[in-house]
């Protein structure tokens, strides 16, 4: 099973005329919402400040709207001065989540450290977003403070009492749950690096899709060459833990120039899928310079489990 690559990406590329988006754009979150693509993307200006662009496509392929301003960028002071990074968003009720990395500085200190790099998780109602009222996310939170995590994924739906995060500290996929969606716990591996194209690290990529068979997770791999894969799971419908099926092969690997020459040579890297009517859309960075699309049908991800009579 491979994933087929839309033949006009990229689909977004970084503009000369706007500064803050002048060097690269790529690794963006998406949803569907009132039948558009909403995708929030990784924008940097000239320094490699990251902060948070905003498209819109009506056909998950090409673009209608595009924002001349950030979404979103850094607000904290010390704790993302150097970026809001890597956007990935899940509705959840009435509103939509955003987790990030932030990149900055450990605050308080009096003598240069290395960077700090950690999750933060803001919010906004669905009614907001679609009006464009950007000042409306809430003050980002730190569920992991001062330690050095990204890749949060945040499951749409609870399980049992609780809502689920996965999340990556190296070289691993772990699991945190919470009740309120701030405060989380109850920390564990879920997945490590199995395969020989995974050998370096693994960490999540799009957050899960629901389907019939459970949901889809779709996930990156980095080997001994740094070189970025991208693959999948089935996660089962009601344990978070449980992994009913893991592909054993790469389902997209860097092919093209614009994934094997930008920012960050040999890289495909997701942080957003949807699934519309019968097709999954998975967005991703190529090289970390440009955002393109790649689809498969949710039979395709689902064949092996029919193969195995999976229920």
């Amino acid at each position: 099973m491979k994933l087929k690559r839309y033949e006009k990406n990229p689909i977004l590329s970084p503009v000369p005329e706007h500064k803050w988006e002048e060097r690269t754009v790529f690794n963006c979150g998406v949803i569907y919402l009132d039948g558009k693509v909403h995708i929030l993307y990784r924008a940097q200006n000239k320094e490699g400040i990251s902060t948070i662009g905003y498209a819109v496509s009506e056909d998950g392929f090409n673009i209608k709207e595009r924002l001349k301003e950030p979404i979103y960028g850094p607000r904290e002071g010390e704790i993302d001065k150097y970026g809001t990074e890597d956007p990935r968003l899940s509705v959840v009720r009435d509103k939509i989540y955003m987790s990030y990395t932030a990149y900055g500085e450990v605050p308080g200190m009096e003598v240069k450290v290395s960077k700090s790099v950690q999750i933060a998780i803001t919010s906004i109602k669905i009614s907001d977003f679609l009006e464009r009222r950007r000042e409306k996310f809430s003050r980002p939170c730190y569920p992991f403070p001062g330690v050095d995590n990204k890749g949060a994924v945040i499951f749409p739906e609870k399980f049992g009492d609780e809502y689920v995060m996965y999340h990556r500290i190296l070289p691993h996929i772990w699991i945190a749950r919470s009740k309120d969606l701030v405060n989380w716990e109850r920390f564990d591996i879920i997945m490590s690096p199995q395969f020989e194209w995974e050998y370096y690290k693994i960490g999540p990529g799009a957050p899960p899709l629901k389907t019939p068979f459970g949901w889809l997770f779709i996930y990156h791999a980095v080997d001994r060459k740094k070189i970025y894969r991208l693959s999948y799971a089935i996660i089962h419908p009601h344990d978070p833990v449980k992994i009913i099926y893991r592909h054993p092969e790469p389902v997209l690997e860097p092919e093209k120039e614009f994934e094997l020459q930008g920012d960050v040579p040999n890289v495909v890297y997701t942080c957003g899928a949807v699934l519309i009517d019968d097709t999954v859309f998975v967005y991703y960075g190529g090289a970390d310079k440009h955002i393109c699309v790649a689809t498969a049908k949710l039979d395709d991800f689902l064949k092996p489990l029919r193969i195995w009579g999976v229920k």
